[in-house]
């Protein structure tokens, strides 16, 4: 079989052919010529997610702040304060008399309780609790801590964050009161009339 060069071949159409089926390309068949794309639609701001925040504080308060206690010398200092156990929570509190907004909250969770698992879900537990309790029962200017019991994994949910609501409730009514207690006098000597066997 004989090979053609290129050359060889003729430029010129044979025959009719067929149209083709691809429009000319300043030709658009579907869309008008002053066709613009439609605006994208914009995602609506959150409404009422925006919690503490300075723009929604009531007018004349501080913006309320809570933060994760973390440092083991805050965990020590919280667990010689106050304390109180309901259900199967411990909370722990202490007034660092700063007189910030900051509240300030740790959860703990020994061995005792269970496995890591077990752990964790307690944990978890006391944080979603507290997420939701803290802002509305907790004192600016107090440390907290969590402790887990051995029910607090298996609790019902409901049951769990009224332990919390109401262990927050008894630690800000002791807090308040040691606040507005005088401070204690050191006691008066002893006046003797020099007799030594008075």
């Amino acid at each position: 079989m004989e090979l053609r060069r290129e050359a060889d071949f003729s430029t010129v159409a044979t025959g009719a052919q067929p149209p083709s089926r691809l429009p000319p390309a300043d030709v658009h068949q579907e869309r008008p010529e002053d066709h613009r794309p439609s605006p994208r639609a914009r995602s609506k701001a959150p409404v009422g997610l925006a919690t503490n925040s300075p723009a929604t504080s009531p007018p004349g308060e501080a913006a309320l702040q809570i933060e994760r206690l973390k440092k083991r010398p805050d965990f020590l200092a919280a667990a010689k304060a106050r304390h109180c156990a309901r259900g199967a929570v411990v909370a722990q509190a202490r007034d660092r008399a700063d007189d910030t907004p900051l509240i300030r909250i740790g959860f703990t969770c020994t061995k005792r309780i269970g496995n890591a698992v077990i752990r964790n879900r307690a944990k978890r537990r006391l944080r979603e609790a507290a997420r939701i309790v803290a802002p509305l029962y907790a004192r600016p200017g107090c440390d907290y801590v969590f402790i887990a019991r051995s029910g607090t994994a298996k609790r019902d949910w409901a049951a769990l964050v009224d332990d919390m609501k109401s262990a927050l409730i008894r630690l800000a009514a002791d807090l308040s009161d040691r606040r507005e207690q005088p401070p204690s006098e050191p006691p008066t000597p002893a006046i003797s009339d020099g007799d030594p066997r008075s």
